[in-house]
């Protein structure tokens, strides 16, 4: 039996988007805008296992950027603006949209990868059965011989 108080189980996406530790809550998940501190400076809990890849990159292409460009394309098919209602309306909110999201997301990602115990896949090879002492002979249920 183990003396370590066990961490409650806390919501990924509670912790995930506030930037927190996901084993305590409390400690600081990020050593800089998107860049993983490497450690819990809290509960000690090594960040080593996360990797969320393209993951946040993926989710704010789909569901920021591509609204954004579309918004720009209307207003431009719309209105037909100059050039500087873009540089002033379109520009700020197509940043806003795309880079503001990559850190809560990033840091969702990586609380779930820790709250569902998500590793890298391995290839498990299936051992051969084990063998028993006496060999039977084929068809034959028991290993008997059947005279017929």
């Amino acid at each position: 039996m183990s003396t370590q108080p066990s961490a409650p189980r806390l919501e990924p996406w509670k912790v995930g988007l506030r930037g927190r530790c996901p084993r305590c809550g409390e400690g600081r998940l990020f050593d800089g805008f998107l860049k993983l501190a490497p450690g819990c400076e809290r509960c000690g809990l090594d960040y080593s296992f996360a990797d969320p890849a393209d993951g946040p990159a993926f989710f704010v292409v789909c569901f920021g950027c591509i609204p954004a460009v579309l918004f720009a394309v209307w207003l431009e098919v719309a209105y037909e603006p100059s050039f500087w209602v873009h540089v002033f309306v379109s520009l700020p909110f197509l940043l806003l949209t795309c880079i503001l999201p990559l850190r809560p997301l990033k840091g969702w990602l990586v609380a779930s990868q820790y709250y569902h115990k998500a590793e890298e896949g391995k290839l498990v090879r299936a051992e051969a059965p084990a063998r028993s002492a006496e060999p039977q002979a084929p068809n034959t249920p028991n290993g008997e011989d059947k005279v017929e």
